[in-house]
């Protein structure tokens, strides 16, 4: 098979041929070329060592020498370009103590984590595949080079990649791998808040988000998100349900798009049904006030994991309203707009379709009806450019000071009163009509204005 390399990789590997030295497009960007897809990267490794690249090049960066790692740049595009190498010894589950560089490109190979990732492949030799990851993609299967035991012990990081190539191609982990993910998932403790984050996010991204149950069953939440795992342990009996708690998010994490505050929010949004579940009398499930539990879980976890402020704010956000319910009423939905901020609130409409369809069938017609009733509410409310926000009122803080109205907290609760207003009724949403004067002693008791004065 013929893998068509872009000119500026060709070009480093005609280089470095023309110079003596060894050199091969590797790990995922040939994988995806054999499985027909466009690579992100284009990684180079090579038995030169890194003066040797340097020389042959104009311009570098030396974005990781210690471990043979120099990125050549060709216009505004950089290639890694990686010495063969051997690994040293692991002392905290992630970095090796030290590398050795070596000349043989099978010695290179051995110490990668998959088979799929470890092959390399040049036009004057083709595809070099010691590991069978060519068969392990055709069998769409994850499997570990050599022994899973210690590949995993060398970068416990490792157990939570397996996972997500595994939701990413939608492939299955082979048995001996599977059996050392769950023997070592407890390792993944000394793996670093952003590196975890950045491999949750990435499943949670995938075509099968459903995975997150796969990492559940290996023991991989328990470690770096055990608040899945309570979920998992929670039942949920009631009519409106028919799955437990976790396996409901599971169903809504495959029912929304592929967007990182959607899929994040479909994930925390029921986190805090098992700290309020109740049971009635007639053996009912209920769990009163869990959208503000699942929020303030969910802001625990963003912080445990460091993710940045403006992901963390959007999703406990919608997780906070997830449950809100409102009619297809253009009042009820400006109000909404405004409670829960106009970025936002049309994510609620997919978040509320995400859940509905993860629960049982009872009255499910209805439900989605009524999503799909707001939504037409709403593009009108947006077509007419309804005022929902203090920013679109008519009036600012600047008319109400003329007036004689001193900043600070009353002119605060004037503007808001004119926006409840203005929300019920857009058409109030003039300066005439709201500083009118009686208007504003009466209903937003600005008691100081003289009658007759705008």
């Amino acid at each position: 098979m013929k893998i068509t390399i872009p000119e500026n990789a060709k070009m480093i590997l005609d280089t470095m041929h023309k110079a003596g030295f060894e050199a091969y497009i590797v790990g995922g960007c040939v994988r995806d070329a054999l499985l027909g897809r466009t690579p992100e990267d284009w990684d180079i490794t090579t038995n030169a060592l890194p003066s040797d690249t340097k020389k042959l090049f104009k311009r570098t960066i030396d974005t990781g020498i210690e471990h043979g790692t120099v990125t050549v740049m060709m216009g505004k595009e950089g290639y890694e370009v990686t010495t063969y190498r051997i690994d040293g010894v692991y002392e905290d589950s992630r970095h090796p103590k030290e590398v050795t560089f070596t000349r043989d490109l099978f010695e290179d190979m051995k110490r990668r984590d998959f088979t799929i990732n470890a092959m390399a492949y040049n036009e004057e030799e083709g595809l070099i595949d010691r590991f069978d990851g060519k068969k392990d993609l055709e069998d769409r299967i994850i499997r570990c080079v050599g022994n899973p035991r210690e590949r995993f012990s060398e970068d416990a990081l490792r157990i939570m990649r397996a996972v997500r190539f595994a939701a990413q191609l939608d492939y299955d982990i082979e048995p001996e791998t599977e059996s050392a993910i769950k023997e070592l998932a407890p390792t993944l403790s000394k793996i670093s808040a952003e590196r975890v984050q950045t491999e949750l996010v990435k499943l949670l991204l995938s075509p099968h988000p459903e995975k997150i149950k796969t990492a559940y069953e290996l023991g991989i939440t328990a470690v770096v998100l055990p608040e899945f795992d309570k979920c998992m342990d929670t039942p949920q009996e009631n009519i409106h349900h028919m799955y437990n708690v976790g396996d409901h998010t599971v169903e809504a994490l495959k029912n929304v798009r592929s967007d990182r505050v959607l899929r994040l929010t479909m994930l925390m949004h029921d986190m805090g049904k098992p700290d309020t579940m109740e049971i009635d009398d007639e053996g009912v499930y209920h769990f009163y006030n869990h959208d503000r539990v699942s929020a303030e879980i969910a802001g625990n976890i963003f912080r445990r994991l460091k993710f940045d402020r403006d992901t963390m704010d959007r999703v406990c956000n919608l997780v906070l309203y997830h449950d809100y319910r409102f009619p297809p009423k253009a009042s009820s939905i400006r109000r909404a707009m405004a409670k829960v901020g106009e970025a936002d609130f049309p994510l609620l409409f997919e978040v509320r379709y995400a859940d509905t369809m993860a629960q049982s069938d009872y009255m499910r017609d209805d439900k989605l009806k009524v999503i799909e009733e707001c939504k037409a509410v709403y593009r009108e409310i947006l077509e007419r450019k309804d005022c929902v926000n203090l920013k679109s009122l008519a009036v600012n803080g600047k008319d109400l000071i003329s007036l004689g109205v001193t900043p600070g907290k009353t002119l605060g609760n004037i503007l808001q009163a004119m926006l409840m207003d203005v929300l019920e009724h857009p058409e109030h949403n003039t300066k005439e009509y709201l500083l009118e004067p009686e208007r504003l002693r009466e209903e937003y008791m600005m008691d100081h204005v003289e009658r007759g004065e705008q």
